[in-house]
């Protein structure tokens, strides 16, 4: 058994297989944590997949065989690891299954720079976005952890690699703008037990706010102790809220 795989179609990926993805920037994805080879949140990574494949190239793979070949990538290798599949058309349409070592994320809280940026088709995880890791290096040269992206009309709405998720000390805030919903979002959002709301975050609102945090695969919640010049209260019980939601979510076999 290998350590961990990088499968084409369902088999093992060889050189000659990887090459027209290599050189390819029009694909998309989707990544996960893998728990004791269970997934939580399975069903918005397969209508993530689902949704972008039509938007993209008009057609989709069904449910499963996605399935199945997630969950042959993870009978080839350890129990935990991260993976990400990705779907791209050299003439009709393949998934790249990849695994790698399992991820939590840093441990924050986190400082973030705040950039004027906008992805291009933001509600598809797609490849080749370089943007995001310029503007990550950049911030870290200039101090910070990462960067929270503003849009031309003043609106925070993710990070680099991130969503975000505001506090007003009793309901928790999703930005309102062009943004990528991500599935630990998706998560969080059908199971907290506090009042939530969708709204407009502008960098002149952050002092008004009792707390912030950045999440993706790796993590429901990283506590966020400043956007550019405005410090952020921690807010743990903000945070715990996030990853109490994140664990009452089922963890399922694919």
């Amino acid at each position: 058994m290998s350590s961990y795989v990088a499968q084409r179609n369902g088999e093992t990926a060889t050189a000659e297989d990887l090459a027209p993805l290599a050189f390819a920037g029009f694909a998309h994805f989707t990544a996960m944590q893998v728990r004791d080879g269970l997934v939580r949140g399975l069903d918005l990574h397969l209508d993530r997949l689902r949704t972008a494949s039509l938007e993209l190239f008009g057609d989709a793979l069904p449910d499963d065989l996605i399935r199945s070949y997630v969950r042959k990538a993870i009978e080839s290798g350890p129990a935990d690891v991260s993976l990400t599949v990705t779907i791209h058309l050299p003439g009709e349409l393949e998934v790249l299954v990849r695994t790698r070592p399992p991820a939590s994320g840093p441990a924050g809280p986190l400082k973030l720079t705040a950039v004027e940026h906008e992805r291009v088709i933001p509600a598809i995880k797609h490849t080749g976005e370089m943007a995001k890791t310029y503007f990550r290096r950049q911030a870290v040269d200039e101090g910070f952890d990462d960067a929270a992206f503003v849009d031309r009309q003043g609106r925070l709405s993710e990070a680099t690699i991130w969503n975000l998720a505001f506090w007003d000390r009793d309901t928790v805030v999703w930005p309102e703008a062009g943004l990528l919903r991500g599935t630990t979002m998706g998560i969080v959002q059908r199971r907290l037990g506090v009042p939530q709301r969708v709204q407009e975050v502008t960098l002149a609102d952050l002092p008004g706010l009792g707390g912030a945090v950045v999440m993706n695969s790796w993590t429901p919640g990283i506590a966020v102790r400043r956007i550019g010049a405005t410090p952020l209260p921690e807010a743990p019980s903000f945070v715990a809220a996030l990853h109490r939601a994140y664990e009452t979510e089922p963890l399922t076999r694919p």
